[in-house]
């Protein structure tokens, strides 16, 4: 009896694993293989998410000042305006259009590629075996401003002032603004809150009036595009300057500041300081 409990409770001996005599290439073969096996299904609703539900993205710049401050990370609604193929622009759901007022998330319609294949040619060559090119220019930049004009819209700007179907959105002076771009330069703005049907949000004018971009159209919004400016309209590339943005362009509309960072305050080496304060902004 002794005998047999000394064999129950002795440790298992480790077992010893047989030679591996696999080729090399058969052996990284079949870990690729087990690797995708393994986080293949995660990372494919990852993109799946991103493509039809909610994507994340950083605001590099300060066209949207004060609404986005630079070093914003934003969530954008992919099912705002309607249900689309996974990874395409193809709509097959909709589910209302931009109003005026919205904050979207659109290519920029000079920086689109007409290549419809231009994201399989970005494939890097070593992944691909050298059948593909590899990666060369974006084939699309993403841009975020206010939606201002609606298809058919009659859009005009008088000294910094908008005019839509010719009736003025009113703004109001609040305060002294001090701006800060990118780079760190700062320059004294002037605050407004400007009103479009009924939606009141922050606007920043230039203080220079040699710097400010006071006057454009009257135009009217072709079928099908949309006519839009950044609320620091001194300091925004928009449809001003580059023209209206077709309804296939828009991806989604901004809903809220999930983290922010003042990169040109603080300690973090690349990132700056963390914005509490703004975590968790609703934008409208």
């Amino acid at each position: 009896m002794a005998d047999g409990l000394d064999i129950d409770l002795r440790k298992d001996l480790p077992k010893e694993q047989p030679p591996d005599n696999r080729p090399l290439l058969r052996r990284a073969i079949d870990w690729c293989i087990d690797l995708v096996q393994s986080w293949g299904p995660a990372i494919l609703i990852v993109l799946v998410i991103r493509s039809i539900l909610i994507e994340p993205f950083q605001i590099p710049s300060g066209s949207m000042v004060p609404t986005l401050a630079i070093g914003d990370f934003i969530l954008v609604s992919k099912l705002a305006y309607g249900l689309r193929v996974p990874f395409t622009n193809i709509e097959i759901l909709p589910r209302g259009e931009p109003e005026r007022g919205d904050i979207v998330v659109f290519i920029h319609p000079p920086t689109q590629n007409p290549d419809p294949w231009c994201k399989l040619k970005r494939i890097p060559a070593w992944i691909s075996g050298g059948a593909l090119p590899g990666p060369r220019e974006d084939c699309e930049t993403d841009y975020i401003k206010r939606v201002v004009g609606l298809p058919g819209d009659t859009v005009e700007v008088r000294d910094d002032v908008v005019f839509v179907n010719g009736v003025e959105q009113t703004r109001t002076f609040q305060a002294g603004y001090s701006y800060t771009d990118q780079f760190c330069r700062s320059d004294d703005m002037r605050m407004f809150e400007e009103v479009l049907d009924g939606k009141p949000h922050p606007v920043l004018q230039s203080t220079t009036y040699a710097q400010r971009m006071a006057d454009w159209g009257p135009k009217t919004v072709p079928d099908g595009e949309y006519f839009m400016m950044g609320d620091n309209r001194d300091n925004s590339a928009d449809s001003r300057v580059w023209g209206f943005v077709p309804r296939d362009n828009i991806k989604g509309r901004a809903m809220f500041v999930w983290l922010s960072f003042n990169g040109c305050e603080g300690t973090i080496r690349a990132l700056g300081s963390i914005r509490t304060e703004r975590i968790g902004t609703i934008l409208h």
